[in-house]
């Protein structure tokens, strides 16, 4: 009976020393069971595809598995307010996206502050988009297409992933440049078969989504965003040829919420750099359409240089608008579409300007060193 009650205090006393042990020592044994991967759009679209594909990797090197979940809704807002409420001990990661930081200008009352919230780990990639419309409508080239919609306003669907995304963002810019106005369809779940059979008529799509369909005729691509032509798609011209100064591309990264551990950035971020440089992985993400030779650290800071103008940093750019010089003369224009309830900042000023400030201010707050922080 004693020998049993040396035993019970001996284990007690172990429990109650646990709490106090270093948080580094619970750093160093990560991951300690299966990491969450939180993408804000549904299974199929672009995030999802290389949400997996970098999950896969991980699991592989750091011996637990990386699950994909998809929380769809309100433009990535539901999941990034889900992964800034979880326990920050880096068994929940976010998939953060380009729509984030330009949802700080379209919602004036977020539930939590991307800037404060959310602690950047590591950039993945750059996602390029690829101007596209359903076969049924009669043109072939940008010129064409804007054309034919100056003839009819508002008779063409543009499908994007939601209000904010990437995809709505690229074709606002696309509407104020060309002097078109086109009717927006957003949506929560897959795009592709609506505009397959011609319900939605065109859309700026992420290449990994759609690149599939490109290569199967199923969809006509046009153009693509990037201020040069793809390695990918050679023969398909950028809209710049037509649209001189137009450049819309999206961007993945992963985050965690704020308070994770160092030493769990640092080993996280470590082995995504090292994947995006191991040549079995860039031969997966090239078969899923991203374009194998990108260098996407120096693209991601050339989005930042290339400012249009200088903005403000407070925490919610709509609630103070920010410091805004006057815009190009191809923005002036603002369709109401373009501008959400309560800020009066359209979309597309924010289609570089927006996402470099939000990037440079997460930049300062990434782990010194690392190569593959989330640049700005």
């Amino acid at each position: 009976m004693k020998l049993q009650r040396r035993k019970f205090l001996r284990l007690a006393a172990g429990a109650a020393a646990l709490p106090a042990l270093p948080r580094h020592a619970r750093a160093d044994a990560y991951p300690s069971r299966p990491v969450r991967v939180i993408v804000g759009y549904s299974a199929g679209s672009a995030s999802d595809i290389i949400a997996r594909l970098m999950a896969q990797y991980l699991s592989q090197k750091l011996g637990q598995q990386f699950v994909v979940e998809n929380h769809p809704g309100a433009a990535t807002n539901l999941a990034a307010e889900y992964v800034a409420r979880v326990a920050p001990d880096g068994h929940t990661l976010l998939l953060l996206t380009s729509a984030n930081t330009v949802n700080a200008t379209l919602y004036t009352k977020l539930n939590f502050n991307l800037r404060t919230d959310i602690t950047p780990i590591a950039s993945i990639d750059l996602v390029p988009y690829v101007m596209e419309v359903t076969n049924a409508l009669p043109v072939k080239t940008v010129a064409e297409f804007i054309t034919y919609a100056k003839a009819a306003p508002d008779k063409i669907n543009m499908a994007s992933n939601g209000v904010g995304s990437g995809p709505h963002v690229a074709g606002e810019l696309f509407q104020m440049m060309a002097g078109v106005k086109l009717v927006h369809v957003p949506y929560t779940g897959n795009p592709y078969s609506d505009l397959i059979a011609g319900q939605v008529q065109m859309m700026f799509s992420p290449i990994p989504a759609s690149i599939a369909y490109v290569r199967s005729k199923q969809l006509r691509p046009l153009a693509v965003g990037t201020p040069t032509r793809l390695q990918i798609l050679p023969d398909l011209p950028t809209v710049a040829e037509t649209l001189p100064g137009y450049d819309a591309s999206g961007w993945h990264a992963l985050a965690a919420p704020k308070g994770v551990p160092a030493d769990v950035v640092a080993l996280v971020s470590k082995t995504i750099a090292a994947g995006l440089k191991d040549p079995a992985f860039k031969k997966k993400t090239c078969r899923s359409g991203q374009p194998s030779d990108a260098d996407d650290t120096n693209r991601i800071r050339q989005i930042r240089r290339r400012r249009h103008r200088q903005m403000g940093e407070g925490d919610q750019v709509c609630e103070h608008q920010g410091r805004l010089n006057a815009a190009p003369a191809a923005y002036q224009r603002r369709p109401p579409s373009a501008t959400a309830a309560g800020c009066a900042v359209p979309i597309a000023w924010f289609t570089r300007g927006m996402t470099s400030v939000a990037m440079s201010s997460m930049e300062r707050r990434a782990s010194p060193g690392s190569s593959q922080s989330i640049p700005a």
